[in-house]
């Protein structure tokens, strides 16, 4: 119901649903992110198998800035994971063929897409088992060191809009 996540979604409605799966037990995913104006708040439930999901706080200024927040995500605990503008997020299968859904309240825009890597020292992201797959594109993405005033840069100019 819009009425029950209007409290959520900070009064914005929910502009797009994904469904995702993630065949390889110790994959991780992300560290993703939407620059403003198409930041989003999504929430993130796991409908089949065990995830370790990470939000990494982007929010300059924050008490908790680059500090990460977990939280394990499953079939059978039915959580639901709450993750605010201006986090990026990901996550590491514990299970095979885990089935993850988000609900967005801002369209994705490719333009606006940002990340981190995962495995990026300065974070201390403390991945729960060994990690034994990640995608071309997630081993892309720059450490903070190689790109931390870029990343402050933006994350600047992005409020300010």
């Amino acid at each position: 119901c819009q009425e029950s996540l209007g409290q959520f979604f900070r009064g914005k409605t929910i502009r797009q649903i994904n469904r995702t799966l993630t065949q390889k037990k110790g994959t991780v995913r992300g560290l993703h992110f939407q620059y403003s104006p198409y930041a989003e708040t999504k929430i993130v439930t796991c409908l089949k198998g065990k995830v370790w999901d990470v939000a990494v706080d982007l929010r300059q200024g924050s008490r908790t800035f680059l500090h990460y927040h977990e939280v394990l995500l499953t079939e059978k605990n039915n959580k639901s994971y709450l993750i605010p503008e201006g986090f990026a997020h990901g996550f590491q299968t514990l299970t095979i063929n885990c089935e993850m859904i988000y609900i967005h309240n801002a369209d994705y825009h490719k333009e606006s897409e940002g990340s981190v890597n995962a495995l990026d020292p300065a974070l201390k992201i403390k991945w729960p088992t060994a990690i034994t797959h990640r995608s071309q594109r997630d081993k892309s993405h720059l450490f903070l060191k190689e790109d931390f005033l870029l990343l402050i840069f933006l994350i600047y100019l992005s409020k300010k809009k």
